[in-house]
């Protein structure tokens, strides 16, 4: 499931249940509490980026996308017009083949949209884009699926997966999920360990 092929064709036949129509609930309580606006922010699998509008509503000065489907780059491009704001940096390509550092990563259940054999890999990319003292903040599902994407898990799961490379400040069932993901979701703040 982690091809350009694949996601633009669910972008193009409007086969986009997991966009929320605005940003994650969860992820914008976060962020309500961050008070330096000039960390580096990566939100991988980006998608819509609600969560990048409201970062730049916010006034935060240094966030990245990143989606590997060229269709909502596109459509990112025409709406943030990073050519002509600093702030935002909009990229198609792999996260896998991503290189940075950043202080903040936004996950909003991009590690669920990946076939799980990915997720090792996942874990040790992640690890590898964070500056020491870094941190993971967002939602994963908490539930399972059938088939998939998105394909599910439990806290359980995902503490085993994230524990050898992660300090695990917070994960735990949301409180604030939207409606229709009420019980379905866990929020997570993971924190590299400094050098």
């Amino acid at each position: 499931m982690n091809n350009e092929q694949f996601w633009n064709a669910r972008w193009q036949n409007h086969q986009t249940g997991w966009d929320l129509g605005q940003a994650s609930p969860p992820i914008t309580t976060y962020i309500d509490q961050l008070t330096d606006k000039d960390i580096s922010i990566l939100i991988p699998g980006c998608g819509n980026a609600y969560e990048a509008a409201y970062l730049l509503e916010k006034c935060f000065t240094n966030v990245t996308l990143i989606d590997i489907a060229q269709y909502p780059v596109t459509i990112l491009c025409d709406r943030f017009k990073p050519e002509s704001d600093p702030r935002i940096r909009i990229i198609h390509g792999d996260f896998f083949e991503h290189e940075g550092r950043y202080d903040l990563i936004l996950e909003q259940t991009f590690f669920c949209a990946l076939d799980p054999s990915l997720r090792p890999a996942y874990v040790t990319k992640m690890s590898s884009l964070l500056k020491p003292g870094g941190k993971i903040a967002g939602v994963l599902f908490n539930r399972d699926f059938e088939g998939g994407p998105p394909f599910g898990g439990h806290i359980e799961e995902y503490r085993e997966r994230f524990a050898p490379c992660f300090q695990i400040k917070t994960m735990e069932p949301c409180y604030n999920s939207i409606d229709p993901r009420a019980g379905s979701e866990a929020f997570i703040l993971l924190e590299k360990p400094g050098d």
